[in-house]
């Protein structure tokens, strides 16, 4: 395997030599365009193809306010992690950033929860794809299908970045054409510009009730609904620390990602409560199977489960790439075993694929043995965490602009649009949606499973930071 162990890693570090941009053992390779379309591939997923039909249900036509307003909170974090990470690239994003921040206790805290999050989703992903396969070929179990796509995307990971790069792009470009396909599909549809169709015009947007059918409390509950459909963003800053110029790449990456996933999202709702009534959706279905097959797409049904299969191993193969990388960094910075910081001659943290995956596999066996129990509550516990992983990423952000601005001020290539108040207002913004999530039913329990994961993950960061600092004192 030739792996070999970086020459200054035998003691961790956790304070560079260079505050700002340590050097990065891993290797290069990430393209511009791997970067780009791991920005976009990252957020368009099942909860884009399927998720939304339970946002339409909760907010009408009013869906299309609901994304633009997660949309915006999404925008903003992205900003503020662009910002930190074109400063400061680094294979661990905001949990260095929290480190170098807030402390150890909070780099600990934000990288564990992140880890955690995508080794849980992971498992998701995977059963969902398997699912999906076992009905095209129900001669193989659904065990088997989960098997065969945990050890090839393992290996993917396992072999050269630039390997993982390609088999994203590539994922995502398909996700991406499917949509703009939708898109105008849909827009011919509206002015009756398809075969057999009349123009459909506002209909459905002013009738059922209006544009606001429920109200401004249908639309905030579509904020809780979609806005977590929006995580996975982030991998992209994690990436770039990957790429042949860090600091240009994830620029880049984030000014277009950002732009282009809100056009997509907002886009494709537009299209899809107005070519339908948002009465005829419902939670748990594709609303996009829903509006092709009203135009008459042939198989429209087969077609999007191809595209949701195929959104489901794109999310597998970053989150594990992600999640390989969080826990690296880690490493790193001593907050995870050492062995863990083996790479490749090639500068793939293999080891840390390994523990990776082997997680991956204990959450998928849980999904599969008990969905409704043990795998639940782990879910729960991660169900939230994105928002805490943001709240940190704009507390981060907030001290760590004016040291940059004191220290290195050459280094902020991308700046935080309208820097403090707009960090302050997405900060609250983050804060109602908590409250709201507190006074929803449904969500209530995730918010709660998270919220307690998250308490006891910062108190055992603390704990260690209180055991370190005694050991030193004696």
């Amino acid at each position: 395997m030739h792996d070999h162990q970086r020459p200054d890693s035998g003691v961790p570090s956790t304070a560079p030599a260079d505050p700002f941009g340590p050097a990065e053992p891993l290797g290069g390779g990430l393209k511009q365009r791997h970067l780009t379309m791991l920005g976009l591939g990252g957020v368009i997923g099942a909860g884009l193809f399927v998720g939304s039909g339970a946002g339409i249900a909760v907010a009408g036509p009013g869906i299309v306010l609901s994304y633009l307003i997660a949309g915006a909170l999404a925008m903003c974090v992205m900003r503020m992690l662009g910002e930190m990470s074109a400063a400061m690239p680094s294979s661990g994003a905001f949990s260095v950033h929290a480190e170098r921040a807030l402390g150890r206790w909070a780099g600990f805290s934000v990288g564990w929860m992140y880890w955690f999050l995508l080794v849980v989703v992971l498992a998701v992903e995977a059963t969902g794809a398997a699912r999906i396969a076992h009905a095209w070929v129900p001669g193989v179990p659904q065990w088997a299908w989960v098997l065969l796509f945990m050890v090839f995307f393992t290996g993917a990971n396992l072999a050269a970045v630039k390997n993982f790069g390609e088999f994203e792009f590539w994922f995502a470009a398909l996700k991406v054409f499917a949509i703009v396909a939708f898109l105008v599909l849909g827009l011919l549809a509206v002015f009756g510009l398809l075969p057999d169709t009349d123009p459909v015009g506002l209909t459905h947007l002013t009738g059922e009730g209006g544009f606001l059918p429920l109200g401004w409390d249908g639309v905030i509950s579509g904020v809780v609904v979609v806005l977590f459909a929006f995580g996975g963003l982030e991998i992209v800053t994690i990436a770039a620390a990957e790429s042949d110029d860090p600091v240009r790449a994830v620029a880049r990456a984030v000014r277009s990602a950002v732009y282009r996933i809100l056009f997509f999202y907002v886009g494709s709702m537009l299209v899809i409560v107005t070519v339908l009534p948002w009465t005829a959706q419902q939670a748990g279905f594709s609303p996009y199977v829903k509006v092709l097959d009203s135009i008459g797409v042939p198989a429209a049904g087969t077609l999007m489960n191809i595209v949701v299969f195929v959104a489901l191993l794109s999310s597998l193969n970053a989150n594990l790439y992600g999640a390989s990388r969080m826990v690296f960094s880690l490493a790193e910075r001593g907050e995870a075993p050492r062995g863990l910081l083996k790479v490749s001659r090639g500068g793939v943290p293999r080891r840390a694929v390994l523990a990776s995956v082997a997680f991956g596999f204990v959450s998928v066996l849980l999904n599969l043995k008990w969905p409704d129990s043990v795998f639940l509550y782990m879910l729960n516990s991660v169900g939230a965490a994105l928002l805490f992983v943001w709240a940190l990423i704009a507390v981060s952000q907030l001290r760590l602009r004016r040291r940059i601005e004191r220290e290195a001020p050459e280094r902020l290539t991308l700046r935080m649009w309208f820097f403090p108040w707009l960090t302050w207002a997405a900060l609250a913004g983050m804060g109602v949606v908590i409250a709201l999530m507190l006074r929803d039913d449904g969500a209530r329990p995730q918010l709660l499973w998270s919220a307690g994961a998250t308490a006891v993950v910062i108190a055992v960061a603390l704990l260690r930071e209180w055991a370190t600092r005694r050991t030193r004192r004696t």
